[in-house]
């Protein structure tokens, strides 16, 4: 199992990348303001469920292979880390679109389902793990699949609960997120820093973290 300062450190990163507005943060908040509380809840189920695919791949093997060659980390690390910047860089160049509340109304079963599309192709979530994981992963403290098992679970727990708090929270103020400035403007610089931020986070990765 992973020490206890790797798990809150692998946490606060996850939570840094969670609360920032992606695909993720915007379809929910899309939902929100559409169908309301509980198509969100739905949505954010499905999102948790596509998190948990990132886990899967993560335990199967890649977090293996990561953390017992280091060629392989840095291609990773560099690959991942070139990702988050450029699209750190991209979100503050780019004017993001307004929410719309004028999307189709959909149900429980169709938002749960898109949900789970949407992290499971989201790169964001993809190059996260393939990032910063295996810097966490310490061939010392046991197998590596259950070291990646219990830091993926972690990041699906925590993403079920920031995930969960947007969806209650747009839900309650959905009014005034289709009228104001705010959403567009964290949308834009606040996550574009928060990615080249991340980006420099990971291009200075160690292979092991003891």
């Amino acid at each position: 199992m992973p020490t206890l300062s790797s798990l809150l450190a692998f946490g606060v990163a996850s939570v840094v990348l969670l609360v920032i507005p992606g695909p993720a943060v915007t379809y929910i908040v899309n939902r929100s303001v559409v169908d309301g509380r509980s198509v969100a809840l739905a949505s954010v189920a499905g999102l948790e469920l596509g998190n948990f695919m990132h886990v899967i791949a993560a335990t199967v093997g890649l977090s293996a292979v990561l953390a017992t060659s280091a060629t392989a980390f840095s291609i990773v690390k560099w690959i991942g880390a070139g990702y988050l910047i450029a699209v750190g860089i991209k979100t503050l160049l780019t004017r993001p679109e307004r929410l719309s509340g004028v999307m189709p109304h959909t149900t429980y079963r169709r938002a749960f389902t898109q949900g789970v599309i949407v992290n499971t192709l989201n790169p964001k979530v993809a190059l996260f793990f393939l990032s910063f994981l295996p810097q966490f992963i310490d061939p010392d403290r046991g197998p590596a699949w259950s070291q990646a098992l219990a830091l993926g679970s972690l990041f699906t727990v925590l993403g079920l609960i920031t995930d969960g708090t947007w969806a209650i929270v747009a839900s309650a103020v959905r009014g005034a997120l289709l009228r104001g400035r705010a959403m567009p403007f964290i949308r834009r610089y606040i996550s574009g820093s928060t990615f080249v931020a991340l980006g420099l986070v990971a291009a200075r990765a160690q292979r092991t973290t003891v």
